[in-house]
This record gives C-alpha cells, structure tokens and sequence, in this order.
C-alpha cells in the first residue's frame, strides 16, 4: 500500500484515479508520495520514505529541487494540462490591451449612483476607445503548449502573427498554421509587431528580456502581454516607457509591488490557469505520472530527474536506480547482477545534468537484499526494486 499526502487541495477528479493501492496519510513523515499546488516546500524536512512529488502545475518555484534530487525523490510536473486556460487569458488580454474594457467599466462603477447613467454613458464612452485586433500584426516569443495554439488562434481571429522559437519542438511545430510567419529572432518580434506575447520560461538568457534597449526596438503603442513569468520584464524600464507612450499597455499575469500601481497596467491576479478544467487537468495528469513511478518505475515530466520509460512492468523482477551522472557507473550495477547470476534482460540509461536513471529488467525475481548492495556503490542516491 502506498501512502500519499497531499500539501493543498487537489481536485476531485485527480483524486478519484487512485487505485486500491494508495492510501491517503495526514502525516507527511509517512509519504512515499506528496501532491502539491502552491504549498512552499523550501524549509521542510523530507522523510527517507519519500520517493516522489507531483506539482500538480507548470512552475516548480515551491520546490526544492536539488535537494530532492540529492535526496532520490523525483520530482513531476504537469507541463501543458494547464495550456488552454492560459491561453484563453491570453487572448482575453489581447482584447483587454487593445480595448479600454477595464477603465470602462470602472468608470461606470463611478456614475452609477449619480442617475441617468444611460445618457452619461452614451456621452462619456468615446474617452475608453480602442482598437480592434483584426488586421494587426501579433508576436509570439515561444510556440509551445501555450503560445502555438495562442497563435493559431489569432489567425483564426484575422490577426498577422509572427512566431519565434529555436527550441520548438516537431510536434508543435506540426500543428502551427501554416499562415504564422517564422522569424530568425526576437528583435524581429521587436521591431514588426502591434502586440507581442511572452510565452518562454524564466532563464538566466531571458531575465529582463524585455529591457530599455529592447523596449526602444519597438513600435510605439506596441502592447505587451505577460503570461509566463514576472522576471521577463524589466519594470523600471517598463515604467518609463509607459510614460513616454512607447508602450500603450501592459498586460501581466503576475502583479507585484510596482506593477499594481503603474498607469496603464492591466494587472491580473494570476489567473491564467485558474479554472476548475486547469485544475481538473494538472491534478489527473499528476497523479497518472505519480502512479507510473511508483508501479512501474517510469519517469515522465519530471524536472530534477531524466525522463525514463521502460513501459509497464512484465518481467519476474524489475529495479530503479537513481544515482549521480558519473563514469562506470553501469558497468558496476551489471556485476552486482552477474556475481548473483541473475540475466539483464533490458536496461535503460538517461541522464539530465548531474544525475541520472538507469532502469533494468531482470529475468528473475530481484533479491530481496540486493536493493542494499547496490545503494553501497558509490555515487548511487537511491534503489527502487519494483519486483
């Protein structure tokens, strides 16, 4: 039996695929598994049961990941099952930057009790016009789960999009329409579109990208949507050019002390993936990949540990081994096998930076004090037998 806890509330829908072989724990001392949203992981003590952590999202912020990684405690993440709420936010910004909805109705609130609010609506409306987004050209920096079907979208809307992504895979880029113009670079982005969408993960190489020296490449009036992460923009330079007009607005997903109160900000309170479908999604796909780890031994999504699959576990014996990405490191797991007489059937190598996986299907039952022997080999964090 295994035991889960679970740090936040996880969906219903999520919960309900667990099999008879998991048993919710209230203690997190006992969790060979623990789901989490939001929880903040960075100061917990982690039990040696502990073998997997699902974050039932994209961002793992939250999460200790190299001390879990140190610990063998591989941690999932749930890339994509939100998309589609995002991306719908983001087109509702789009609209949102493009037509003064927020100040409108804001305004309204202000009238409503002064009386004959029809007539001073139908006099004072001119002062929130906008534009349409029909026509305009749109710039999509990162066209994965998020930001290719954003772009899709927009030309299904009449809009002209300009894509960039070096790393895109051939799956996403297979599904793109073939009418979204690929460009070489972002100061492509920069300098030819009316709005451009950021949809790229916070990097050392895309902290501040966009900056003063990148702001000043664009169109004036150019509008900014953020719906990935907080730290792409620049808010100081950000603010001056709100000022001077070079940017007619700023949509963001992630509010902080300065954004709120800038003029021209359209600050949303982190819903891109608030919706009971997002979280129906995250939680289903997090427990489906906790599952397989814990049954089979195969790694999907995960972002501290190379993804490994070997497929559902049918052979007599089968054993996970999580251990530092160093040399001659198969070649001992191999004698420990030969020195029992116990024949590899299959095996399976991966690594992701400093650490590694390694995975073997065994034509008999694995001993039950082999786990032991191997975890004494230097560089090895932690032995899974699945049988």
């Amino acid at each position: 039996m295994f035991q889960v806890h679970y740090l936040n509330k996880i969906s219903q829908k999520g919960t309900a695929l667990w099999s008879a072989d998991y048993q919710l724990c209230e203690d997190i001392n006992s969790a060979e598994a623990v789901l989490v949203r939001s929880a903040a992981m960075h100061e917990m003590e982690f039990p040696k049961s502990l073998a997997a952590v699902a974050r039932a999202g994209a961002g793992v912020n939250n999460i200790p990941l190299d001390r879990c990684a140190d610990q063998g405690i591989v941690v999932f993440n749930t890339p994509g099952a939100n998309a589609n709420g995002v991306k719908e936010m983001a087109l509702c910004g789009m609209l949102l930057g493009s037509r003064d909805v927020v100040g409108g109705v804001n305004w309204v609130k202000t009238i409503k009790d002064e009386g004959d609010v029809a007539k001073k609506v139908e006099k004072g409306k001119s002062q929130f016009a906008g534009n349409e987004i029909m026509g305009k050209s749109l710039g999509v920096i990162g066209l994965g789960a998020i930001g290719g079907p954003l772009a899709n979208a927009a030309v299904s809307l009449g809009m002209k999009v300009y894509g960039f992504d070096p790393y895109i895979s051939i799956d996403a880029a297979w599904h793109l329409d073939s009418h979204i113009v690929p460009v070489n670079s972002r100061e492509e982005i920069y300098e030819k579109c009316d709005i451009i969408t950021l949809h790229v993960p916070l990097l050392d190489s895309t902290k501040h990208m966009i900056n003063a020296e990148t702001l000043s490449m664009m169109k004036d009036g150019v509008i900014l949507l953020n719906f990935a992460r907080d730290k792409l923009v620049d808010d100081d330079a950000l603010e001056a050019a709100l000022k001077s007009g070079k940017v007619k607005r700023y949509i963001t997903d992630f509010p902080n002390d300065k954004t709120a109160s800038m003029e021209g900000v359209v600050a949303i309170p982190h819903l891109g993936a608030s919706t009971e479908e997002a979280e129906d999604n995250c939680a289903m796909m997090a427990v489906r990949q906790v599952m397989d780890y814990m049954e089979n031994g195969n790694i999907t999504n995960s972002v501290n540990y190379p993804a490994c699959n070997m497929g559902k576990c049918m052979k007599p014996g089968r054993v996970v081994i999580l251990h530092k990405n160093i040399p001659n490191m198969i070649t001992r797991f191999a004698s420990r096998f030969a020195d029992r007489h116990i024949n590899i059937s299959d095996m399976l190598n991966r690594s992701k930076g400093n650490y590694a996986c390694s995975m073997l299907d065994l034509d008999d039952p694995t001993p039950s004090d082999l786990a032991a022997e191997l975890d004494k080999i230097d560089g090895v964090i932690r032995v899974r037998v699945i049988r």
